[in-house]
């Protein structure tokens, strides 16, 4: 099950990056894929309380890579990450199919409540710019963009696109909204 899950993530890569030329290519070159596989064992066992050794698994990952997932954070299929180096994704943050994360970009925390939610909420089909940084319990709605280094303090709804410092709304994808909506 486990191998099938790489291949379905390595297929994913190359259906979205252009530059991707095959499928060994992307098992032994993608960090972005390296960063996934040691993030589902990691979350495995942070599951399962074991919370030493999950960290271990994905302080490893950090150092290979130069992406940081939190064993907590929950991720979704077909997770693309472009480039990687410099993502951090926090303890609380949930990632949902489908998105796609540039170089650079935080889902980080703002402090609080170590047992509440500090995390962001990405839902399905969304694409964050690199260096964009989205910060604190709040959900960026299904099929949303994020501009490249814009800081995303509020929700942002489906279908939408921010930029910005912080980030302003500077279109809505009516049509993909509407259709949302009914």
């Amino acid at each position: 099950m486990f191998i099938k899950t790489i291949r379905n993530e390595a297929k994913n890569i190359l259906r979205k990056d252009p530059a991707a030329k095959s499928m060994i290519e992307v098992i032994l070159c993608y960090p972005g894929l390296k960063a996934i596989i040691y993030h589902r064992i990691s979350h495995m066992l942070y599951k399962k309380k074991r919370y030493t050794l999950a960290r271990v698994i994905s302080q490893r990952a950090r150092r290979i890579t130069g992406i940081e997932i939190h064993p907590g954070a929950q991720i979704g299929k077909n997770l693309f990450i472009d480039h990687g180096m410099g993502i951090v994704i926090g303890e609380t943050a949930k990632v949902g199919n489908n998105v796609t994360i540039y170089h650079g970009v935080t889902l980080g925390g703002i402090g609080g409540d170590p047992k509440a939610k500090r995390h962001p909420t990405v839902e399905d089909d969304v694409m964050i710019g690199a260096g964009a940084k989205v910060l604190g319990p709040i959900t960026i709605g299904k099929g949303a963009k994020i501009g490249a280094n814009a800081v995303v303090l509020d929700d942002v709804p489906p279908y939408t696109t921010v930029v910005g410092m912080p980030a302003k709304v500077v279109k809505v994808n009516k049509r993909d909204y509407i259709m949302y909506v009914i």
